[in-house]
């Protein structure tokens, strides 16, 4: 499965402030640890992918998503910043996957 990411502006700024200017890339992931919940969506900063990771997109930053993972995401997402909080939205044609998702930083 081959996915894109549309980042709009606001995105790319958020993104490129969560790197803090040190080495990272980010990491879709639908995280079901201790949520109570069926699992969120969230972006983690990291230094390297696992074993199991496939990069997904290169620009204008490297995302990757768990080969195991993949079938929770659609082909073809935007990645929307929410200007009045420090979140995103993860939306896709067929309708919203998260309104609410956060940057974990796992450096």
């Amino acid at each position: 499965m081959s996915i894109h990411l549309e980042l709009n502006p606001l995105s790319v700024e958020r993104l490129d402030s969560a790197l803090s200017g040190r080495p990272g890339m980010f990491k879709l992931f639908y995280d079901t640890e201790g949520c109570g919940c069926n699992g969120v969506i969230v972006i983690m900063v990291i230094t390297a992918a696992d074993a199991t990771d496939r990069e997904v997109q290169s620009e204008p930053y490297s995302f990757w998503v768990d080969r195991q993972q993949e079938q929770q995401f659609d082909s073809r997402m935007r990645l929307e910043a929410d200007p009045d909080y420090p979140s995103f939205r993860l939306i896709s044609d067929a309708g919203i996957l998260s309104g609410n998702v956060r940057i974990q930083d796992v450096r």
